[in-house]
């Protein structure tokens, strides 16, 4: 399932992360990453996936 959601941050990060961890301080980190550039929302999310 970790693939999935690997393929699905590179996409979409925040969505990568909603499914992850859920609407919270890490889903709105996230965005502002995302909206401040897209690979920072990128490495972010993927790290979120692989740590827990």
């Amino acid at each position: 399932m970790d693939v999935v959601r690997i393929l699905i941050a590179i996409l979409l990060p925040p969505l990568g992360v909603f499914l992850q961890v859920g609407i919270g301080l890490q889903f709105w980190l996230n965005i502002l990453l995302t909206l401040l550039g897209y690979i920072p929302g990128i490495i972010h999310a993927i790290y979120i996936i692989l740590k827990r």
